[in-house]
């Protein structure tokens, strides 16, 4: 899988890993930012989609479509598409882009506006990837959880980095006997569920 990521998607990579560095380092305010995972958390992801039942994946907060690039290569190993929702325009302009140099389109239905009032759109997934703001994360997981199917997998992002103020969710979804749940400490720490 990983050995087949076009010279295209590469280029956007690294082009994107390199915005998101400056970014980090020059001040650019929070919201402006891209904020996107590192590789080795997409590689993590990319892994854990691929071996999921069929059906398709979600992402919650695409920003400027890194993460989705990595989402892309289980979709198109299984024939799946790939629901990313976002709400800032500067950021689905971005994703657009990205979706188009990086040559994945096809795959990739970008939903546009709050995903808290989008999400009716999905009828059932087999992977879930939560990298939006972090004051949502317990409405997504109301209104995605019902929606996983047997042996689908719901990830959520940061929840090192964010414990103390995602505490509450985590605590939450570690108690929801409807999933088997761990925190695995890559990148900036990633909420592993597994419906059961």
């Amino acid at each position: 899988m990983f050995n087949e990521i076009s010279p295209a998607m590469l280029e956007r990579m690294r082009f994107l890993e390199k915005m998101d560095a400056a970014d980090r380092a020059d001040g650019t305010e929070r919201m402006k930012r891209l904020r996107q995972i590192p590789p080795e958390t997409g590689k993590f992801l990319a892994l854990l989609a691929v071996s999921c039942p069929m059906g398709d994946i979600v992402e919650i907060g695409t920003s400027a479509g890194y993460s989705t690039m990595w989402l892309y290569l289980a979709a198109r190993e299984k024939g799946v598409r790939i629901r990313t929702f976002e709400l800032l325009e500067e950021k689905i302009k971005l994703a657009k882009e990205t979706f188009v140099k990086a040559g994945i389109r096809e795959r990739v239905d970008l939903i546009e506006g709050d995903a808290l009032e989008n999400l009716s759109v999905i009828k059932e997934a087999a992977f879930c990837f939560m990298d939006c703001e972090k004051e949502i994360y317990e409405q997504c997981w109301e209104l995605v959880s019902e929606k996983v199917i047997k042996s689908g997998f719901i990830v959520a992002d940061n929840v090192i980095s964010h414990g103390d103020e995602l505490q509450k969710m985590i605590d939450r979804v570690m108690k929801d006997e409807r999933f088997d749940s761990m925190i695995v400490p890559i990148g900036k720490g990633e909420l592993v569920c597994r419906r059961k």
